[in-house]
């Protein structure tokens, strides 16, 4: 086990924040999240984490996985103080990290993200790893599956996916499994390249849009420039953002940003009227 401190660090926030959907709750204070083969439970009690795993492991992929060591304050004390909206965002999701993911896992799973929701694109995953993935077994002796490598599905027909409940994106997740098996499109090569330059060579892929491809570039490569527009981010742009959101004031982080204004979007106004409600 391994204990840690972490300012803006808060795992129900990161769970809910739509970036990661092999993420789950399986107490009060305690999540689990598969990421890269490897199975953790984290258990969180106000600023103090901790993390079902070995100080090696943890210092090798965990804290890295969980970006532990930027300073997400530096961030937060930048926000226009004179945008009262943005500054409710940030203290409602101070605590959400930008994670560092798997980028065929994130290119997939953004494929499946397309008008469909958090619950269901979590499902699909979930079908997906227990049909063509690794069964494992974790520290508590319970079975869990990998995400399957590209070439575990590239052989599928285009609609072979349908029945883990993909509908019409079966067809963008095998072809771009396809592409990546046959050394058509290079992985290693995208995740070596800057921002612009990636989120071009994610535009050739099959079924990639512009908020995919941002999706992917934020989550799956770690690029912060980022900033992924949807329907939640849109709507948060047309009331309070006419102009369009000013990304030039935070320049090199402005998806952290989106993340904040996201979060609120998703969750922040149907808490407000749960408690109008009550």
């Amino acid at each position: 086990m391994v204990r840690r401190t972490v300012d803006n660090f808060d795992i129900r926030q990161i769970c809910d924040s739509g970036q990661c959907f092999r993420m789950q709750q399986r107490d009060e204070n305690t999540f689990s999240v598969i990421a890269a083969g490897r199975y953790l439970e984290i258990e969180q009690r106000g600023r103090e984490s901790i993390f079902s795993c070995g100080e090696e492991e943890f210092e090798e992929y965990w804290k890295q996985y969980f970006d532990l060591e930027r300073d997400y304050s530096a961030y937060i004390q930048r926000a226009n103080p004179k945008d009262a909206y943005l500054l409710n965002a940030i203290r409602f999701g101070e605590g959400i990290r930008i994670l560092h993911q798997d980028l065929w896992e994130m290119t997939a799973s953004f494929l499946i993200s397309q008008q469909n929701n958090i619950v269901r694109i979590r499902k699909c995953i979930q079908n997906i790893c227990e049909q063509y993935g690794e069964a494992r077994e974790n520290f508590r002796g319970e079975i869990y599956y990998t995400f399957p490598k590209p070439e575990a599905l590239a052989f599928l027909e285009e609609d072979g996916l349908k029945a883990c409940n993909l509908g019409y994106r079966s067809k963008y997740v095998v072809r771009t499994a396809r592409s990546i098996a046959k050394g058509e499109t290079e992985l290693e090569a995208i995740a070596g390249m800057a921002y612009k330059e990636a989120k071009a060579e994610l535009l050739k892929l099959y079924g990639v849009g512009e908020k995919v491809a941002d999706c992917i570039c934020l989550f799956g490569l770690h690029h912060l420039e980022a900033f992924p527009v949807d329907t939640h981010i849109l709507q948060a742009l047309r009331k309070y953002y006419k102009r369009g959101f000013p990304k030039k004031r935070y320049k090199g982080y402005e998806g952290v940003m989106q993340q904040y204004v996201f979060y609120w979007e998703l969750r922040g106004e149907k808490i407000l009227e749960e408690e109008v409600t009550i």
